[in-house]
């Protein structure tokens, strides 16, 4: 029984709050989220990602490994992703990020949290981090083909995560109020996205509902199965393959859409926006299911 009261204590409130989004959404389908987009990007992400980083009790030495564990799973989806493109005749280079970069901010950080306290946010962000980064570097060479590190350099979140790395191999804390200002922006900021998480999905439409479920498949079940692939190879136990298993489980990330919108044809950004939606309905099903399967091995 506590297994399950404490299943709802995490996936109730993220639930809640994107559901709140999806009302505002719904009321006023005019409803601006640019400063929430924004605020996340030059504020929010970086104050989540130094906070996560500095302030949660991991280690540099499990930062790395969780940060090589994380690119070896995306070649993993990779690898699933080209696979499942290329048997449907689909672009496998432009289509394929909502494939290979999950959700791992907007729902896994808060998921992970509520799950497994100030450490589980700390090992979720070692694997937001390779998913950020891979954004701006793999997500936008595979959106335009060719290779540009103008929008990574410009990537405010990348160079938190490069300065809250220095801390932890230096093994020095930050200042209190620095600290302190980075939880502020972190919390804050993990509210703001899953109501603009909601938002987003009163939008984004459907237009290839087979291709969709396809790739949704490849996402949220293919995904936990190369997580499980890695626990087991690597002899994870407790929290964090706790925590691995719930990131790799998440639903196509939106950013993906974000960055197709830039560089891909109308064609590619529709498939995106088709695979993001259909595979973040479907994870309300599939995600209470990961994180009870979490909870009862990896715990």
């Amino acid at each position: 029984m506590e297994i399950y009261l404490k299943l709802i204590d995490v996936i109730v409130p993220v639930f809640t709050l994107i559901g709140i989004g999806f009302y505002l959404g719904k009321k006023n389908p005019n409803y601006d989220t640019k400063f929430i987009t924004n605020f996340a990007a030059k504020f929010g992400s970086p104050g989540i990602a130094f906070y996560a980083i500095t302030s949660t009790g991991i280690s540099f030495n499990l930062f790395i490994s969780f940060f090589f564990y994380t690119l070896l799973a995306i070649i993993g989806f990779a690898i699933i992703g080209i696979i499942i493109l290329s048997i449907q005749k689909k672009d496998y280079l432009s289509e394929l990020p909502p494939l290979i970069l999950p959700n791992c901010g907007n729902m896994g950080l808060p998921i992970c949290l509520f799950a497994y306290g100030k450490i589980g946010l700390g090992v979720a962000s070692a694997i937001s981090a390779v998913v950020i980064i891979s954004h701006f570097t793999l997500g936008v060479f595979l959106a335009s083909k060719k290779i540009s590190f103008k929008i990574f350099l410009e990537s405010v979140p990348v160079y938190a995560v490069l300065i809250a790395v220095g801390f932890l191999y230096y093994n020095v804390h930050p200042p209190k109020f620095i600290e302190n200002t980075a939880f502020l922006l972190a919390y804050s900021t993990i509210a703001l996205i899953l109501m603009s998480l909601g938002i987003a999905l009163t939008k984004l439409k459907v237009f290839s509902l087979k291709s969709a479920i396809i790739s949704t498949f490849a996402r949220l079940i293919l995904g936990p199965l190369v997580a499980l692939g890695l626990i087991y190879f690597f002899e994870l136990k407790g929290v964090p393959a706790g925590v691995l298993l719930i990131q790799c489980a998440m639903p196509s990330a939106i950013l993906t859409y974000l960055v197709g919108s830039m560089y891909s044809s109308k064609k590619v950004v529709n498939s995106i926006a088709s695979t993001i939606v259909v595979s973040t309905i479907v994870s309300f099903l599939t995600i209470p299911i990961i994180v009870f399967i979490s909870l009862k091995y990896f715990f």
